[in-house]
């Protein structure tokens, strides 16, 4: 698969990053920092980071993601993880990032 590619879109109140492509250190990772980082300056409280088209995702990868995470919420936002393949599920249930990255609640967008 070719480098990671990132679409930005709107729903409501929320901004969803359509990730596709690996997730890996040098693939990605500084691209989605850099991304996240734009829309908390821009005033974003709201952000999913849609893995639908997201095969893998490694351990540098999974770093990024919590550090976005982290940035998002010390700017008083909410960021979730969406639609994540089986495999990358399983990589947060491990690692037990799933509750805080995935939420319990449907409603996150309200």
């Amino acid at each position: 698969m070719s480098l990671m590619k990132i679409e930005q879109r709107q729903e409501n109140d929320v901004v969803i990053l359509d990730l596709s492509g690996k997730l890996t250190i040098g693939q990605g990772d500084e691209l989605l920092r850099e991304q996240v980082e734009n829309l908390v300056q821009a005033g974003n409280k709201k952000i999913g980071l849609n893995l639908a088209d997201v095969p893998y995702v490694d351990s540098a990868g999974l770093g990024e993601i919590v550090r976005c995470y982290t940035n998002v919420d010390r700017h008083e936002g909410k960021l979730r993880v969406l639609n994540p393949s089986r495999r990358i599920r399983d990589l947060l249930k491990v690692t037990r990032l799933d509750k805080t990255l995935m939420g319990d609640d449907d409603d996150w967008t309200k």
